[in-house]
């Protein structure tokens, strides 16, 4: 068994640092897991899921050769010159025949995985491609463009020294987004000073330490959330000194919220007005509150109106730029964008939000005789025929494509339909990293090295990309050579003034970037950490742009001296490197809008009314129920774990049902139920809960993967959730309030 080696866990956006024993076969397996204590954020802790991190990196679907399909719809392996002159010839060739514009991206990540969405930026730019999408499209885009109107950024609530914390559609216990967040719900829980609010219409485990459980009625946050904002506006418990001071707007939000019926909008969310009041008194009352929202809000009804209530929530009552409230992270990448929504997407006309077309519109831009419809995609690092709704007509458009190309570790039900299928390296076979990095005030920054060679033919996917450019013609050769001499002769201070004038002689050079610094600033790096070369002009400008952050982080000298001596760092310390010691008045220097919170988004305000007249009712004779269609659980994860035996329970991933509904249909835990929806049909073993209120059953997600042999285990929860079933603001869908009806099967 070897010696303890560095890593980070890849299931969710915490990435807590792991160290791990490598036995097994050739030493191929992943044997023993535990926290790494030297880790900045999750300093040695770590939740259970992490424990069969063995099951991705081995699975039993692993690509290890490129594939090409045949005209019989089966593949054959190709080898990788074939491979990539005919992938670089298909897409040119489609290219100038329709317009780079025709070629769709999706992915580019994932949790952890986010350097080859910085390589894939080559290949986009010489194929001209314009429209894009990846997971956050289907869940954090409405909150996006929320941020970005009221903001200006990205905000984080500060939990570690909160008064209040509330959390919103959210269970952090198993979606975490708190660093140890299971520890940390231990120790606040236990604080008499300290009160934790919980919205959901779920008893999940994180309501379970609540002081204050809000039990809203699935499918009505937004009538609840309304009449929390009304109650502060019309009992005057609102700042008005700190928000004369620092915002925008607050004559028409106190308009808009002053005759909103307290009273009737609880009940339409069936939480008792006692409750709320409670809630809202210590919100408004406490020294800091830190919130955050989650999927369950964020998939459901009126979620882009939420995310807005949400907010107004908390900075009514001045909870921004202060210890313990919101704040706005020293970030090195800002993968949020500006959440801006001025493009639209060619055929629907869906609100492109941070650059993301809205994933439930992908098939209908596709399936349709529009002259601007997507004829050919390149899938990186995702399974959007299984992760997006209504699986089937999903799958149904990538089968009427030109040509895809998927680029990922395993045979996904996504690379099935594929024209050609390029095996990339796992997570763990690469130097990887992510950035999600939000942490205040010590942010921090991983980036780790690889445990493991790559197994067949398998490739980093920075080789791949840089492959396929270079197949393109696009690589300029002779700028290549010149920065590997000015490397080789002058180190990186060399390196830096020629890369820096060529970017000023010919600015286009710069979407060619990620690939020139691969190939030449690359494979200089020690450790063979050539895919972190993308990360240099990232130092480089985190340092021009927080100079003090990250001085105080232990970085001296000039500006870019500091950069390059955090790139370094980043290489160099495998266990993480804190980059920044913030400070909460930067929040505000960081704060758009002539540094003041804009409180009021008409488009938002103009929605408001729409709640007065619109039903809270979703069930109908027809579908009596509402399925939360991908809850988190114990043993849920995303679908990169194909393998089920890393379930230690809930094998299946049982249909979570109310008592009182079991016994009306006669359904004990164990039994049989056929689940229907407008789009699909599907069986579920049952669980019987007390969780669950009556009408609300939930599935999780992360089951349902489809096996060589045609076995499942669990249901594709995609193909019961529909593309129609969307927020018209940001298009996200709305999987957690799916009608359904449930039969018992006998």
């Amino acid at each position: 068994m070897s010696d303890w080696k560095s890593s980070a866990c890849i299931l969710c956006e915490c990435n807590c640092g792991i160290e791990v024993q490598l036995g097994g076969k050739d030493d191929r397996e992943i044997v023993r897991i535990r926290g790494d204590k030297a880790h900045p954020a999750s300093r040695g802790y770590l939740c259970q899921k992490a424990s069969g991190l063995n099951y991705y990196q081995n699975s039993k679907d692993r690509l290890s050769s490129p594939l090409r399909r045949r005209a019989d719809g089966t593949f054959e392996a190709i080898d990788w010159d074939t491979a990539i002159r005919e992938v670089s010839e298909r897409l040119l060739t489609l290219r100038d025949r329709e317009g780079g514009e025709r070629i769709f991206y999706y992915g580019g990540g994932g949790q952890g995985n986010h350097l080859p969405g910085g390589y894939a930026t080559a290949i986009r730019r010489i194929l001209g491609m314009q429209y894009r999408s990846n997971a956050l499209a289907q869940e954090k885009t409405g909150e996006f463009w929320v941020n970005g109107q009221m903001f200006g950024g990205h905000v984080k609530g500060d939990f570690e020294h909160c008064e209040v914390a509330i959390f919103l559609g959210k269970n952090p216990w198993h979606s975490h987004g708190v660093p140890r967040a299971r520890a940390w719900l231990r120790d606040f829980s236990k604080d008499p000073a300290r009160t934790l609010i919980v919205i959901d219409p779920v008893v999940s485990e994180t309501a379970e330490f609540a002081d204050i459980h809000l039990r809203v009625k699935p499918g009505t946050d937004a009538w609840l959330l309304a009449a929390m904002v009304a109650m502060l506006v019309q009992q005057e418990k609102y700042r008005g000194d700190w928000l004369a001071q620092h915002s925008t707007g607050l004559d028409k939000v106190l308009a808009a919220f002053a005759d909103i019926p307290v009273a009737h909008y609880c009940e339409a969310a069936a939480v008792p007005l006692s409750q709320v009041q409670q809630a809202v008194d210590a919100i408004s009352g406490a020294a800091s509150v830190a919130m955050a929202e989650d999927l369950g809000v964020q998939m459901n009804r009126h979620s882009t109106l939420v995310s807005y209530l949400e907010k107004l929530l908390w900075v009514l009552c001045g909870h921004f730029g202060n210890p313990g409230g919101q704040y706005i992270p020293a970030s090195l990448q800002n993968i949020a964008g500006s959440g801006r929504s001025s493009r639209k997407s060619p055929v629907v006309g869906a609100p492109i939000i941070s650059g993301l077309v809205p994933c439930n519109v992908i098939a209908d831009e596709i399936l349709t005789d529009h002259p601007d419809r997507y004829r050919g995609m390149v899938i990186e690092a995702a399974n959007p025929v299984h992760s997006l709704a209504d699986s089937r007509r999903f799958a149904e458009a990538l089968r009427s494509l030109d040509t895809v190309v998927v680029i990922d570790v395993a045979m996904t039900e996504t690379a099935r339909l594929a024209d050609y299928v390029l095996p990339a390296a796992t997570q763990y076979e690469k130097w990887e990293a992510t950035f999600f990095n939000f942490e205040f005030p010590d942010n921090y920054f991983h980036l780790r090295k690889p445990l493991f060679e790559a197994p067949g033919h398998a490739l980093p996917e920075a080789e791949i990309h840089a492959r396929l450019a270079e197949a393109m013609g696009a690589m300029p050769v002779a700028l290549c050579d010149e920065l590997t001499k000015a490397l080789a002769e002058g180190g990186r201070p060399a390196y830096r003034e020629r890369f820096m004038r060529a970017l000023a002689e010919d600015p286009g050079l710069a979407d060619l970037a990620p690939v020139i610094l691969y190939r030449t600033l690359g494979p200089g790096l020690p450790e063979g950490a050539d895919a972190a070369a993308i990360l240099w002009p990232v130092a480089l400008g985190f340092a021009m742009r927080e100079p003090d952050a990250l001085q105080r982080a232990g970085f001296e000298g000039e500006p870019m001296e500091r950069g390059e001596a955090l790139f370094d760092a980043m290489v160099a310390q495998h266990s993480g490197v804190v980059f920044a010691s913030d400070e909460y008045d930067n929040s505000w220097r960081r704060l758009g809008n002539e540094h003041r919170v804009r409180l009021d988004i008409p488009d938002l305000l103009e929605e408001l009314p729409v709640l007065a007249t619109e039903c809270a009712e979703l069930v109908s004779a027809d579908y009596p129920f509402l399925l939360m269609a991908g809850e988190r659980r114990d043993y849920s994860a995303n679908t990169i774990y194909r393998d089920p035996g890393w379930r230690r329970k809930d094998p299946q991933g049982a249909l979570r049902m109310n008592p009182e509904d079991a016994g009306r249909l006669g359904i004990s835990s164990g039994d049989q139920a056929r689940v229907t929806t407008r789009v699909g049909t599907a069986l579920a073993q049952v669980a019987v809960t007390a969780r669950m209120q009556p009408g609300h059953v939930s599935l999780p997600n992360g089951f349902g993967l489809d096996n060589e042999d045609g076995s499942r285990s669990g249901v594709a929860v995609n193909e019961l959730t529909s593309l129609d079933a969307r927020d018209r603001f940001a298009g996200t869908p709305h999987h957690k309030i799916v009608p359904a009806r449930i039969e018992a099967v006998h």
